[in-house]
């Protein structure tokens, strides 16, 4: 019965006229975002991060979320029409989904597509209903050392499970973390690297920070970009886009399959729904009957990486809500979203703020059903909206980014720094450093640090207390033990390397 009234009050929220307003306007923003090749869902939520001032805490948290996952589905139109995944987890449906479209079978993609979005959403959702209250009662008995354990193991699992090199991502996470070590320190209210600066004794604004790395540095990446290829879209009539009856029979599998790899992954810290996509396609690849079918335009290479990406948005959300731990550097801004509202992520949400809690996970169900019943019709909407030419869109997005980012503290200052940042994103992009991990290690480091010295104080500055609880322990070893098969697997790999280059050489 409990769960039962739960949900009554999330529908409250969920169902109200402000809350179907905003989870649609989202799910809407989100479904364009992923649209357009080279915003992503990051910058999405970046810009739309000041508009939340002026909304209720569960009411923002309702729509930034709607973007994240909107973006998800949004990424697959590109990636299936143009071959230009929208967002980086939709890069493996390209594999398959634009082989259909050049075989005229778009509109059948595009549907597949729709529903294995849907799918994997709907799943992940009974996920985040039956887990996040479950760990949230768990860690209520958790001390200072074992908040930062977990957010140790957070930062490590972010840094060594991320795509790219683990040296170049745990690079990335101290730099995050010094920057939020800028301003006011809360122990001993002293100024640290502020350089005399008085703009920066309240930190680096997270706005600036995430707008100024993710959005002025991908306008600063693509600028340039060749004129689009043409578009062969092939018939888009509703009648074309539903599935022969043959392939219905695979296609159920493969989105079951996809959703749960998806919503297990996802609940990882550090892991995403691009990893989801690309295990959920090789797995679907290695258990087919004809493995060779994949990549000349097989369906189930398409519902497989689509429902698990979604599966992995939406699973996302428990160690978000029930830890305090981001999953990934959108779940970090999200993070911050509820910080600067004033909410404490972690496991008093769920008790404290219950109708933001279950408002947001009936708002998941909600958002999926708008998903799908505004993109079927509206395929040919988005596809008009990919001739967008760049040199309209980014200046447009640029001149957003400033005003969102001044309107948050009236700070001219906030505009420098965004900038700034977004010229140091333009560089990590090119120096293929990942920068999710810069946003994480800013996000938790001072939460960090907080709990770090808690713990100290209260066992009178012994480190082995951070030992002598269960739950820090394990979080601990597995910490070390990421880092070691870390560094064991990039050893193996250079020492792998070695003899090729000799054979070459003789």
């Amino acid at each position: 019965m409990d769960i039962l009234n739960n949900l009554a009050l999330g529908a409250d929220i969920a169902f109200s006229l402000e809350g179907l307003l905003f989870c649609f306007v989202g799910v809407l923003v989100g479904t364009f975002v992923g649209v357009l090749p080279g915003i992503g869902p990051l910058a999405a939520i970046s810009l739309a991060l000041p508009m939340t001032y002026y909304l209720s805490p569960p009411i923002a948290l309702i729509m930034l979320a709607g973007i994240f996952y909107g973006a998800q589905y949004g990424g697959s139109i590109a990636a299936i029409l143009l071959n230009l995944p929208g967002t980086a987890s939709a890069a493996v449906t390209c594999l398959d989904g634009n082989q259909l479209t050049k075989q005229g079978r778009a509109g059948v993609a595009l549907f597949t597509a729709a529903i294995a979005s849907f799918s994997g959403g709907i799943i992940a959702i009974f996920m985040v209903l039956g887990f996040t209250p479950m760990i949230a009662s768990f860690a209520m008995g958790f001390g200072p050392e074992d908040y930062f354990s977990v957010m140790l193991l957070g930062l490590v699992a972010a840094s060594t499970l991320s795509v790219g090199s683990p040296l170049k991502g745990m690079t990335m996470v101290i730099l995050g973390i010094a920057l939020g070590l800028v301003g006011i320190d809360e122990t001993s209210g002293a100024a640290r690297f502020t350089f005399g600066a008085l703009a920066l004794s309240d930190g680096i604004s997270l706005v600036a920070l995430a707008m100024g790395l993710f959005g002025v540095g991908e306008i600063l990446a693509n600028l340039g970009q060749e004129k689009r290829a043409p578009l062969i879209t092939g018939s888009l009539t509703f009648k074309s886009m539903i599935p022969r009856r043959e392939e219905w029979r695979g296609l159920w599998k493969s989105i079951l399959r996809g959703s749960g790899i998806g919503a297990f992954v996802g609940a990882l810290p550090g892991s995403g729904p691009a990893i989801a996509a690309f295990m959920s396609y090789a797995a679907e690849k290695k258990l087919a009957k004809h493995p060779e079918k994949f990549g000349r335009g097989e369906l189930r290479g398409v519902a497989a990486p689509e429902s698990a990406n979604n599966a992995a948005v939406q699973a996302a959300f428990i160690p978000t809500l029930s830890l305090g731990i981001p999953g990934d550097a959108v779940m970090a801004v999200l993070l911050g979203a509820m910080i600067l509202h004033g909410i404490s992520p972690g496991p008093m949400l769920v008790t404290s703020n219950p109708e933001m809690f279950w408002g947001l996970v009936v708002s998941f169900g909600v958002g999926n059903i708008m998903l799908l019943i505004l993109n079927v019709p509206l395929i040919r909407v988005w596809v008009r909206m990919l001739l967008i030419p760049y040199h309209v869109l980014y200046p447009a997005m640029l001149f957003f980014i400033c005003i969102g980012v001044y309107s948050v503290r009236s700070s001219v200052f906030d505009i420098y720094t965004a900038l700034f940042f977004g010229m140091i994103g333009y560089f990590l992009i090119r120096l293929r450093y990942p920068a999710a991990p810069l946003l994480l290690g800013f996000i938790l480091g001072p939460m960090m640090e907080v709990h770090f010295r808690r713990a100290l104080l209260l066992s009178r500055g012994d480190y082995w207390t951070f030992f002598a609880s269960g739950p820090s322990t394990v979080f601990l070893a597995l910490s070390a033990l990421f880092l070691v098969l870390t560094t064991w697997a990039a050893f193996r790999k250079g020492s792998a390397r070695v003899p090729t280059q000799g054979d070459g050489a003789g």
